[in-house]
């Protein structure tokens, strides 16, 4: 693990990080914001899943979660939301497939199945990073997300019944086998066989999950890809029909940005410390 920068904040530490991925055979990178109270004990830790074309800079510089971090004695984990720089056929041809979107899926498709492995990279071996360099408390964690992150996001917790205390979501891609990103993505990744598509699909996997885990979504209603890509609507259908625990916010006058997140960001830090810290 190599070192690129840190920054002290809010009493705490920001750094960012490059290692090998064994999963990805790629160089990855992420960051860590450890809050002042991991001077003296072992702390909870959220992990954080950004959107199309985000590295793991985005969140840290512009959410403004540190100092409710900070606050509440919590770690901050993000990371790139794919490999990048490896030369492969339409890496870099569009925002939405290839670098910088690698929608968390274990890529089953060549070329993309030896590098994109990013279900395997945040469920297992970035936590395992983490709790052996960092002074985390690996029984308290958390994930959250936003847009193709969010989907990362409820995904892995419906998928990992007792591994997160608590999961929350910004504006998430909840259908995406309903929608050009994630028929793109997933027909690209993942072949054209639309049964594999279920399981990284948020709806579909209401359907059929063992996880009661709660379901916290806040949604800006001026967001530009509201109707086309994020159809929160389809969530609120599947989880009143299986009697799954959701709560989901609509935010008028909000859009898809930063500025949306940020505004919220307080109540998804509570929300979570809610639960780590019990």
């Amino acid at each position: 693990m190599e070192t690129l920068k840190k920054h002290r904040c809010f009493d705490g530490q920001l750094g960012f990080y490059k290692h090998d991925s064994e999963v990805n055979n790629a160089p990855m990178t992420f960051a860590v914001y450890m809050p002042p109270q991991a001077k003296k004990k072992r702390v909870p830790v959220l992990f954080y899943l950004s959107g199309l074309t985000c590295t793991e800079e985005n969140f840290m510089a512009k959410a403004g979660a540190q100092q409710y971090a900070a606050k509440h004695g919590i770690a901050l984990v993000s990371m790139d939301t794919s490999p990048r720089d490896l030369g492969l056929p339409g890496e870099e041809d569009s925002y939405d497939f290839g670098a910088g979107a690698g929608f968390y899926v274990n890529a089953t498709e060549q070329p993309w199945a030896r590098y994109y492995q990013m279900y395997d990279y945040v469920v297992d071996e970035l936590p395992a990073l983490i709790f052996e360099h960092f002074r985390i408390d690996k029984d308290r964690v958390s994930i959250f997300g936003h847009s193709m992150g969010g989907h990362g996001a409820l995904v892995i917790a419906l998928r990992n019944p007792g591994k997160y205390r608590s999961v929350s979501a910004f504006s998430p891609i909840v259908a995406p086998m309903h929608n050009d990103w994630g028929t793109k993505a997933f027909s690209g990744y993942l072949g054209d066989n639309k049964e594999t598509w279920k399981q990284y699909d948020t709806c579909e996997l209401v359907k059929e999950t063992n996880s009661n885990i709660p379901l916290f979504v806040d949604q800006g209603m001026k967001d530009e890809f509201l109707t086309d890509y994020l159809q929160p609507e389809r969530l609120e259908a599947v989880c009143q029909e299986q009697n799954h625990p959701l709560t989901l916010r609509k935010h008028n006058g909000y859009d898809h940005s930063y500025y949306f997140i940020s505004t919220f960001m307080e109540d998804h830090i509570d929300y979570h410390a809610d639960l780590l810290l019990a």
